[in-house]
Order: C-alpha cells, then sequence, then structure tokens
C-alpha cells in the first residue's frame, strides 16, 4: 500500500534565492511516501520523497541534506540520511545467460530513503530537507514492523569476539571468494554476477568481497569514467579552454577538448559504459565549439552524419550545436561517434550532451569533463550495486563492500596535518552517507571495506578513527568496518576503529619454497593476524596461486582439480582465523565450475560454533600427515591432511597422494569422559564414520580411518 503525505514550507525564503538554487519557485513542499506500510522485521522499507527543487550537486549534503526522521516504537529517535538516485530499467539483450544488459534511465531522478527496522511495532517517519534558502518538513507516515525470519546484521560476537554473529544471536562463518570486478566489458557482467550468485548460494557459499572501486574498467561508484580515455592510457587532449573574443551570455567553460592543433584531426567518443538507446526514438546530440581554422566539424554518429560550419575566418567564439537524429527499429546502443575537423586548424569542444527529446535525462554524462571526481557518484554503478545487494539476498550471500576508489585518495592521504588530508576525510564521509542511506538497510551488505590495498606506510590512523567516528553517528546498523593494504600492516591490524583485521596473500613462485605448500602459508598468514589482532574477526581477504609479478598463474590452470583451492578453503577454516582465504581468481574458478568444493566445507560447519575454543596445529612424528583445528573443554574439530597431497606435488610433479594408513592424532585439554568422534569424508560432505572413544585421563588420542589426502572429524563429549 502506498500512503502520500505532503508538507508545508517551514519559513520564508526569497524568490531570487532560490531560483540561484535551481528550484522551481518560491514556495516548496516536501512529501513522503511509504511504499508499504507493513515490512519485517531487518527487512527493507523504502520511501520516496518529492523534492520540487533541482540542485547542480544532489550527492553534497553541504549544498542540500536530505534526512528522514523515525520515531521508533520505544520513542527513541532514529535519523536516516536520504539520498539522491537515477531510477533505470534494465534488459538483457541476448539470449545467453551472460547475455550483455542494458541500462536506461527512467525519469529524472528521485529522492529516496531506506531502513530496516530492528523493533517489532510501529513507526513514525518525517522528511526534512535543508538548502540555503532554509529548512522544509514533510507531515509524517506511519508503517508497521512484524516479526520476520531475518537473522539481522553481523557483528562481532558477543561471546567470543574473534568470530561473527548476527544480530539475533546465530553464529556466522564466512565461506567464500572475491567477485570483485562486475561490468559489462567484464568476464562477469551483471547477469552472469547473479548466476554466479545463485550457484556459490546452492553450493553453501555464503560470503563475497565486492568492488565498487574499480575506476573505469567495472563498478566504481566514485571514479572518473570518461568518455574520452581511459585510466590506463591518460591521453585525451582536454585542456583549459581558450577565452573567447565575443559572449553570448554563456557561462565561460573551465575546460574542454581540443581537437586538432598540436594532436590529432579527430576525437572518439567511448564512454565506459555502454550508452542504451530506445529503438525508434528521436534524441538530441548538443555542445558548443570553438574554432580556429577548419572550415568545419565533422560529426560521425553510427549511421548518421553532419558537418557544423566554423564561422567566419578570424572569429573566436563559442558556438552552440544541436542535431536530432531517430533510432532504427533494432538500435539499442549509442553507436561509435567520431567527431573531426574539416580541413587544418583547432576546435575546442564542450558540453557534449546525448539526451532523449523533448526532455530527456543526460546519457552522455562520462563527456563532462568538468565533473567533479570526488563527490560525483555515477547512478548506473548505484543501480547495479542495488542488483547485486539483492542477488547477495536471495542467494542468502553477505557482502564486504571495498568503496572507496584508493587512487582518488591516497596523494591526499601522505600528510595527516594538511587540508588535502580534511579533505579527503570529508569526501569520504559524503561518500560513506551515500552508503549507509542507499544500502545500508541491507543485512546482507556485512562490512564496509574502505580500501583495497592502500598504502601501509601512509599516516591513514586518523582517517580510520575520523571516519569510523562519523559512521558511528549515521549508520544505525553499525556495520563492520575493515580495510586492507598491499603489504601485511600490523598497526591497521591493531586498529580499534577498523573491526576486522585483514590481509591478502597470493603464492607465488619465488625464492622460498613455502608457496609449494598451501597449508603451511595458510597457517603463516593466519599466525601474523593472530599476532596482531587476537581479540576481533580476522580474515585473508585475498589469496591464490598467481605469478611473480600478480598474474593469474599458469599452474591454477593446470590444476583442473583445484585441489589448491580444496586444501587452502580447509586449512583457513581450521586455521584459527574467521573464515575462509578468499580466493580471487573468480574468473578461473567459475571457468573450472569449483563451487562444488564449497558444499562438504559448508555442511562441516552448519552446525559448528567456534566460540571460546583455541586454534592447533601438530603433525604425526614421522611427518607423513599434520591435523590443524580447535579444541576446547568438550568438543573439538579437526582437519587431518597428508603432508606429501600438497597442490605442488598432485599438480605439478604429477604426484598421486597414498592412502594414509594407522594415523592416530592427539587432542589436548579436554575433559574426562565419553566421546562421540564423527569422521567426514571431505569431497562428501558427510559422515562416513562415527566412533565412541573414552577418555580416562591425560590427553585423548583417535584413530583416524584409513584416507587419502586428506578428512576432517567432529570430537564431542556424550553428556551421562
Amino acid at each position: 500500500m502506498r500512503r502520500v503525505i505532503t508538507g508545508a514550507l517551514i519559513g520564508l525564503a526569497l524568490t531570487c534565492a532560490l531560483a540561484t538554487l535551481g528550484l522551481a519557485g518560491p514556495a516548496r513542499s516536501l512529501g513522503i511516501q511509504i511504499l508499504e506500510d507493513k515490512v519485517g522485521r531487518y527487512e527493507k522499507v523504502e520511501m520516496e520523497i518529492r523534492v520540487d527543487g533541482r540542485y547542480d550537486n544532489p550527492f553534497d549534503p553541504d549544498v542540500v541534506d536530505v534526512i528522514v526522521s523515525l520515531k521508533s516504537p520505544d520513542g527513541r529517535q532514529i535519523t536516516l540520511p536520504a539520498f539522491y538516485c537515477q531510477p533505470y530499467e534494465r534488459r538483457r539483450l541476448g539470449q545467453s545467460r551472460n547475455g550483455a544488459n542494458w541500462y536506461y534511465p527512467v525519469g529524472m531522478g528521485t529522492w529516496k530513503a531506506r531502513f530496516a527496522p530492528m523493533q517489532t511495532g510501529t513507526y513514525l517517519a518525517t522528511a526534512t530537507l535543508r538548502d540555503r534558502a532554509g529548512a522544509v518538513q514533510s507531515d509524517s507516515v506511519r508503517f508497521d514492523c512484524v516479526p520476520s525470519s531475518n537473522k539481522g546484521f553481523l557483528r562481532a560476537s558477543r561471546e567470543d569476539p574473534r568470530y561473527l554473529e548476527f544480530t539475533t544471536g546465530g553464529r556466522f562463518f564466512p565461506i567464500g571468494q572475491n567477485l570483485a570486478f562486475i561490468g559489462e566489458g567484464q568476464y562477469v557482467n551483471l547477469t552472469k554476477a547473479e548466476e554466479i550468485f545463485g550457484k556459490l548460494g546452492a553450493n553453501g557459499a555464503n560470503f563475497l568481497r565486492i568492488w565498487t572501486c574499480c575506476k573505469d574498467w567495472a563498478m566504481a561508484i566514485e571514479a572518473r569514467k570518461s568518455a574520452w580515455d581511459r585510466s590506463w592510457q591518460r591521453n585525451a587532449p582536454i585542456e583549459p579552454c581558450p577565452a573567447a573574443s565575443s559572449s553570448n551570455g554563456d557561462e565561460p567553460l573551465r575546460r574542454c577538448v581540443r581537437i586538432g592543433g598540436n594532436g590529432k584531426g579527430f576525437v572518439t567518443v567511448s564512454p565506459s559504459h555502454p550508452v542504451a538507446l530506445r529503438p525508434g526514438t528521436r534524441y538530441a546530440l548538443s555542445g558548443r565549439f570553438m574554432a580556429k581554422g577548419p572550415t568545419a566539424l565533422r560529426v560521425n554518429l553510427g549511421r548518421n552524419s553532419w558537418e557544423l560550419p566554423c564561422g567566419a575566418a578570424g572569429q573566436s567564439e563559442w558556438r552552440r550545436f544541436s542535431q536530432e537524429f531517430v533510432t532504427a527499429e533494432n538500435e539499442f546502443r549509442f553507436g561509435r561517434t567520431t567527431l573531426s575537423l574539416v580541413g587544418s586548424g583547432t576546435v575546442w569542444l564542450g558540453e557534449l550532451s546525448l539526451k532523449e527529446v523533448p526532455d530527456g535525462p543526460e546519457l552522455l554524462w562520462e563527456a563532462d569533463v568538468n565533473r567533479p571526481v570526488r563527490g560525483f557518484y555515477n547512478q548506473l554503478d548505484c543501480f547495479m550495486l542495488d542488483e547485486i545487494v539483492e542477488a547477495a539476498r536471495s542467494n542468502g550471500i553477505y557482502l564486504m563492500l571495498c568503496v572507496l576508489t584508493r587512487d582518488l585518495y591516497m596523494a591526499s592521504l601522505s600528510d595527516d596535518k594538511s587540508v588535502e588530508y580534511d579533505r579527503a576525510i570529508r569526501d569520504a564521509e559524503k561518500f560513506m552517507r551515500y552508503a549507509v542511506g542507499r544500502w545500508g538497510y541491507s543485512t546482507h551488505v556485512a562490512a564496509w571495506e574502505y580500501f583495497n590495498e592502500m598504502n601501509p606506510s601512509l599516516p591513514t590512523d586518523r582517517f580510520y578513527a575520523e571516519l569510523g567516528e562519523y559512521l558511528e553517528r549515521i549508520d544505525v546498523y553499525h556495520h563492520l568496518r575493515t580495510t586492507s593494504t598491499w603489504a601485511p600492516s600490523a598497526r591497521d591490524c591493531r586498529l580499534g576503529s577498523l573491526d576486522i583485521a585483514q590481509l591478502h596473500h597470493y603464492m607465488r613462485p619465488e625464492t622460498k619454497e613455502e608457496f609449494k605448500d598451501e597449508v603451511a602459508v595458510v597457517l603463516d598468514q593466519a599466525k601474523f593476524l593472530r599476532t596482531h589482532a587476537p581479540d576481533k574477526p580476522a580474515l585473508i581477504g585475498e589469496f591464490g596461486l598467481a605469478t611473480p609479478k600478480w598474474g593469474l598463474s599458469d599452474y591454477m590452470k593446470q590444476d583442473k582439480e583445484s585441489v589448491h583451492f580444496h586444501n587452502s578453503l580447509w586449512a583457513s577454516a581450521f586455521a584459527g582465523v574467521s573464515g575462509t582465504a578468499m580466493f580471487w581468481w573468480w574468473d578461473q574458478l567459475d571457468r573450472q565450475n569449483a563451487y562444488g568444493h564449497y558444499r562438504p566445507l559448508a555442511a562441516f560447519f552448519a552446525d559448528v560454533s567456534l566460540s571460546g575454543l583455541h586454534a592447533m596445529h601438530d603433525s604425526a612424528a614421522d611427518g607423513s600427515y599434520r591435523w590443524l583445528g580447535y579444541t576446547g573443554k568438550d568438543r573439538a574439530y579437526l582437519w587431518i591432511a597428508d603432508t606429501q597431497a600438497t597442490w605442488w606435488n598432485q599438480v605439478v610433479d604429477e604426484k598421486q597422494p597414498a592412502q594414509i594408513e594407522g594415523a592416530i592424532v592427539t587432542i589436548q585439554g579436554l575433559d574426562l569422559g565419553d566421546y562421540r568422534v564423527e569422521w567426514w569424508g571431505t569431497y562428501e560432505g558427510k559422515i562416513i564414520r562415527t566412533d565412541k572413544v573414552s577418555l580416562a585421563e591425560g590427553s585423548l588420542q583417535i584413530s583416524v580411518p584409513s584416507f587419502q589426502s586428506d578428512i576432517a572429524c567432529k570430537v564431542s563429549k556424550v553428556s551421562n
């Protein structure tokens, strides 16, 4: 059910002030709509907010600040940041399951707020807008929160802060990987991502690390996405605009694109995002240009071509142009577009725009060379993230979102006493405010990861502390916070403002021999994390086989049975960190359909609680096998592995592991009494044998069934 409430203007503002702000008129009103008046606990309630003004930068709360105030059932006041968004229509082009996606903006943008109520009962919601002209407030609207099966948000466990649990108290052990680059030019586009989510969920995986900071090769909410060049080849002729000899009343341009002069006599318009068009629809391509020398500017857009006269020789003035065209009945994309000189000389081009006639939204926003990089959140990637969060919910997967584009901030963080450092904090706060407003409602957003692999030598402590304090105020759900560095950072692991310690590691062929033994590598990384973060969740956020220069290893391609993947998953799950190592090479895992390796591990851990247990590892006297896992006073969980069954021995040396017979493992610290031992096949994901043993004194020794490669067990005390 939809309820619509419209409120009155609070205060009075001058007409000229409103005109300066770009608002519709001297009187304003604010409306709020609740799309559903009944919602489950921890589920999404969405509110649409009607704002009758338009702003040059609706993402900046210093320009326009829209919030929703909620009165909870127990009388507490909750404040939510609202957010501006551009809705999109999405279609899949092509018959394949990973066919290209088509995204087309619907309308001219709107304001929304999203909320996940954490308490059952009736809520009262009121919207408020503040700008330079004053404040306006809506009337209030009600909605009811009812019980649901949603477990809530993820937290550090109250019983054992090394591990994770839900708000409602249920344990959570992350089992998953990276799926960092999602974009139409990537192996994984949005449709493919949704397919992978389904495969992961069906096999028991529950955790993904997703980037929203890929610059211009994939999803990046705050990044320089340009129609003129790419981040790996910044060679576009963008420069300060020359002054015109006459003025026609237009605002002067700050920067523009140069064609000709000392460079090429043409430029190609090539947005990083494919621009969707509607078939059989009229569009206008427009802009401004100034010429010196050539007789015309030629525009080639797909099957359309125009020549724009440059004016009389010697004139230096900006000229506006607008050319309309109608798309063909099967034309869904903005085609290759080239602007070139007729004759020699120089043309300066600005404000290139593509809109549906008569008044559609801007489609060629990547052509704007005066658009700010920090503080502009591109709406297509935001829409994609909306879809990804929904896919996570549908498939029982929790997301660690890597949100800030590192290279937009890194240079500003070199001096923590500088103005640039202060500005970086403020810009990051604005970004996180938007993220909280748009995606914070989702219980499937497990954590905010500020940066991917920040320089660990920079003085980032103040940045994380102040950004953390800001989130404490505005993120009413208190999402976990983390970051990563390009080398292990003991300092970041210890920081109280970061809730999850994290490191990244790749097994690379170097001088050390350890890269041949994935179990030893995992144990070494876990040791670092637990040394510097003994009392908080800790994750190996990236892991895998790589070349010395960090590329995809040919050994991984050679490992068609994913031996290294299987061993690393089980080893990391039993090494004392808070979840499995998260593999990076998602495209290769998908090609090998390796998802089935998650199912046995997920089945084993389905009823396992690690709270209060301590991690341990040991090996046989002759070194033929080893075991690692967790022990307490009344239970233990172990993984036993043949030391010769490493990925190197099996994949490179092609040595098949022998059957291990007569193995015995010793478990320290158990209380005296009778115990049940469940033996699990690590490829079958089920119990293959059950034993009963008694401990009368000392340590418990258990006989391991004959196994090849590896086996796992659960040891639990039997109640008398």
